[in-house]
């Protein structure tokens, strides 16, 4: 057998050309058609399997002996003809034969009635006819082309005309695909019936039949070998031209009923798993059964039709949409939405949209169950069973600090309990796409400074954590608790008011030793120095370098009380933390305001007016010039207490002498050795104790509250004894019938430097908050301006936002504002760029 491009004869050896005859023929015609007949006959026996006796060396010279005679048109319109005569004879008819008034009315017709089986039946016997046809004319054209090699290389070439083999393979297309079937009662060519026939097959399989993948694909094989014109153009393969357009048409109407049925369903689920199976389905078939050239074109018909189209429709779904997912962690859903997704839209705009509202709808529901818990009790006692059928312990109740440290955590963990649960979907299913991560963040920013307490709150968790949170923990847990601060940190617009909580905070821990541990204290610090820079934490370092040197500076003052040789068993050890004003809270250094001054001064007792005296002489020794304020609402003290017995009392603890050591705030030891001076049945007013203390007076309600109305604490008795809060009017007196189970007690200090704020000191703050940031915003104003000595208004507002944005996101009305107070104070004054926009020049 010869094959197309050097068959047998090729690879047996070069074929030698004819002897010329010694004296050329008298009648060219006769020798022509004498040539002609002998390939006639070869061409034929070809067609009919029947060329085994030929010698294809022989006929190669026929067609040889024609060129040469300069007959190659005629040879080349014979074999043209010749090749139409069998189609017309012996192709035509069988396939015409093969297309039935069923074949016609089920594949073009879309008639309904015809089972499954007897569908694929007919259409795989008529695929089969014009496989066979295709398979038998290629293999002959093939062979024959071989033998007229001479002929396409002496004249085709020469003549400009398309290959013999070209020519010849064209005719199938021609004279079978493109012939019209009017005889057969149809104004459609057999084209029409064989595109139909491969997309009936293509649905049939796409509703779960099987189906000859291998048939199909010989099918879009003749398709792909075929092109619309002898030129035969790569651009114009009849698969690109005739059957895909088609074939895409039909499959976007069977994708368009396929989403209706889906919709109908209301799964979203399943309309994900659906899509995912059908590109995967596509993408197969393009490779075993019809042309890799479809992949792309097949995949941008389903992505439209059962993605682009619908996706907001789909997740919108009540129980099974993007809610649904995302709230019981249906991963692989969510992994394959986003999938599919990021095939259509690049920048994943639709899932951005749908995750960022979901963020801040979750994020909204925490705040909105925080205000609707009760915090009055402590949360854990309530689910305990009892044990062996103990009696259920009472839930313990807060104090006002204590129910909104609870609410602060409360609000903290379920924020990182949000945030862990996104950053798992965005690592597991989103592939931790960073737009993705940049919209989530964004999100999370949004709703949490949307909570007018975030900053408190943050605060308050970092201050719970780092007093008991981290006890018994390892270290890793202690860097874990760490990260969580600062990741929320850096979610926080308002840095600066979380600076000032922080500020509050952290002086309770310090001055009252609340600390779990100094390292991890120090640790927290660095960790928001690497975050926001040396400028956020300068007056943290300075508050723990004041810590520092108020330890050595104590230890070197009992050293000095030592050195004096007058030691006394009754002297009053003391522990001075020497503060520094611009570092600490002004709360804890007796101021109310940015201007106010320090507050009266208490009087202390003898005692300690004494060892006042002896510190600040000790102090200013190589101190001159610098001045010491005794803060009594900042410190505390430890005071031994004599209980006499009770006369007339014979048995339990009243009968004899009760010895305790109670801790107090300052201005509580001030106040109880008021009692040292009076007699036993003697009562002071609260108005006595005021003018003897010079107490301010909110400090000194704090004071007699707590060591006389809350009952484990009941040092004075009040009168009349009620559980509000002390009030001038009221008298006191010392309770000879104290007892307590422990010998050291420690009465809860409540003043303004660590009670919880309510909503007017919150208004407050933030006024004042707002007056810190206009000097800062003057700082950040003047500071640009002295670089660049004139700049345009807007180049100003934008750096002055760059300078703030760490700290607080600033109003344009405000920068607005302060350049306007600078100009009045003759920092700046106005002037115009060249093109006439207005600027401000600095003034030296």
């Amino acid at each position: 057998m010869i094959s197309r491009g050097g068959g047998s004869i090729m690879r047996g050896g070069r074929i030698r050309p004819p002897r010329r005859p010694a004296a050329s023929s008298n009648n060219p015609v006769d020798e022509f058609e004498q040539c002609w007949e002998k390939l006639k006959e070869a061409f034929h026996d070809i067609h009919t399997r029947n060329a085994g006796k030929l010698s294809f060396e022989q006929l190669y010279r026929y067609s040889y002996k024609i060129v040469l005679k300069k007959a190659g048109a005629k040879l080349y319109e014979r074999v043209k003809q010749f090749e139409e005569q069998w189609f017309a004879d012996e192709i035509i008819p069988p396939i015409r034969a093969l297309i039935t008034t069923n074949l016609v009315s089920v594949t073009l017709d879309e008639a309904r009635g015809t089972s499954v089986v007897e569908r694929r039946a007919m259409g795989e016997k008529f695929l089969k006819g014009v496989r066979t046809s295709w398979e038998n004319h290629n293999m002959s054209m093939n062979m024959i082309a071989d033998i007229l090699m001479y002929l396409e290389r002496g004249y085709d070439r020469d003549h400009s005309h398309p290959l013999i083999y070209a020519t010849t393979i064209g005719l199938f297309r021609d004279h079978i695909l493109r012939s019209s079937l009017k005889e057969n009662g149809s104004n459609c060519q057999v084209f029409d019936i064989l595109n139909a026939t491969i997309i009936d097959q293509i649905n049939m399989e796409r509703e779960g039949d099987v189906i000859d993948k291998a048939l199909l694909r010989s099918c879009t094989s003749m398709l792909e070998d075929l092109f619309e014109t002898d030129d035969e153009n790569p651009q114009e393969q009849l698969y690109l031209t005739t059957f895909e357009p088609i074939y895409l048409e039909s499959s976007r109407a069977f994708y368009k009923t396929e989403y209706e049925k889906l919709i109908r369903e209301a799964d979203a689920a399943a309309w994900l798993r659906h899509t995912q199976r059908r590109l995967a389905e596509e993408a197969e078939r393009c490779q075993t059964t019809l042309s890799q050239f479809t992949l792309q074109k097949i995949n941008k018909v389903v992505e439209e039709e059962l993605i682009v189209k619908h996706v907001e429709e789909f997740l919108g779904l009540e129980g099974s949409g993007i809610k649904a997912m995302i709230d019981n962690e249906r991963l692989e859903d969510l992994r394959i939405l986003y999938q599919l997704l990021a095939r259509v839209d690049v920048k994943k705009n639709v899932l951005r949209k749908v995750l960022s509202a979901r963020v801040v709808e979750l994020g909204t529901e925490i705040e909105q169950v925080l205000k609707g818990t009760d915090f009055s009790v402590a949360q854990q006692a309530n689910d305990e069973e009892p044990v062996d059928g103990a009696e259920k312990s009472k839930p313990k109740t807060l104090t006002a600090a204590a129910q909104q440290t609870a609410a602060a955590v409360k609000w903290v963990d379920d924020v990182l309990g949000l945030k862990d649960k996104f950053d798992i979907l965005w690592s597991t299913c989103f592939e931790q796409d960073l737009i993705l991560q940049t919209a989530l963040t964004k999100s999370f920013s949004d709703f949490i400074n949307s909570f007018d307490r975030s900053s408190e709150y943050v605060s308050l968790f970092i201050d719970d954590s780092l007093k008991r949170g981290i006890k018994g923990k390892t270290e890793a847990e202690v860097d874990n608790v760490l990260d969580k601060a600062i990741t929320l940190l850096r979610y926080l617009g308002e840095k600066d008011k979380f600076e000032q909580y922080y500020q509050k905070h952290l002086a309770r821990r310090l001055l009252h030793s609340k600390s779990e541990s100094q390292e991890v204290e120090q640790e927290m610090i660095s960790r928001m120095k690497r975050e926001l820079g040396n400028s956020f934490t300068q007056k943290f370092e300075g508050m723990f370098r004041d810590m520092r040197t108020s330890k050595e500076t104590t230890e070197q003052y009992r050293d000095h009380i030592r050195g004096l040789g007058d030691a006394d068993e009754k002297r009053i050890e003391l522990s001075i933390s020497v503060l520094a004003g611009n570092n600490w809270p002004k709360e804890v250094m007796g101021r109310t305001g940015l201007a106010d001054g320090p507050k009266a001064k208490a009087i202390y007792p003898r005692e300690i007016q004494g060892l006042q005296d002896s510190f600040f002489k000790f102090y200013s020794i190589n101190r001159n010039g610098r001045i010491l304020t005794w803060l009594g609402g900042a410190g505390s003290a430890d005071i031994k207490c004599l209980f006499p017995k009770v006369p007339g009392k014979t048995t339990g603890p009243l009968n004899r002498d009760r010895r305790y050591e109670i801790n107090v705030a300052t201005y509580g030891m001030i106040v109880l050795m008021l009692f040292n001076d009076i007699a036993e049945d003697e009562w002071l007013t609260f108005e006595e104790i005021a003018e003897q203390t010079n107490i301010p007076q909110p400090d000194l309600i704090n004071v007699l509250t707590s060591l006389s109305v809350i009952k484990q604490y009941r040092v004075l008795l009040k009168e009349s004894q009620t559980k509000s809060a002390a009030k001038p009017g009221d008298r006191f007196t010392f309770n000879r019938e104290f007892v307590s189970k422990t010998i050291k007690i420690k009465v809860p200090s409540i003043n303004a430097s660590n009670r919880v704020e309510n909503d007017e000191e919150r208004q407050e703050t933030d006024k004042k908050n707002e007056e810190t940031r206009m000097y800062i915003t003057d700082a950040a104003i003047v500071r640009i301006m002295k670089q660049r000595k004139e700049l345009g208004h807007s180049s100003l507002i934008s750096e002055v936002i760059e300078v703030l944005k760490t700290r607080f996101k600033p109003d344009v009305s405000l920068i607005k504002r302060r350049i306007e107070a600078l100009i009045g104070r003759d920092y700046l004054e106005r002037s115009e760029l060249d093109d006439g926009s207005p600027a401000y020049q600095y003034v030296a």
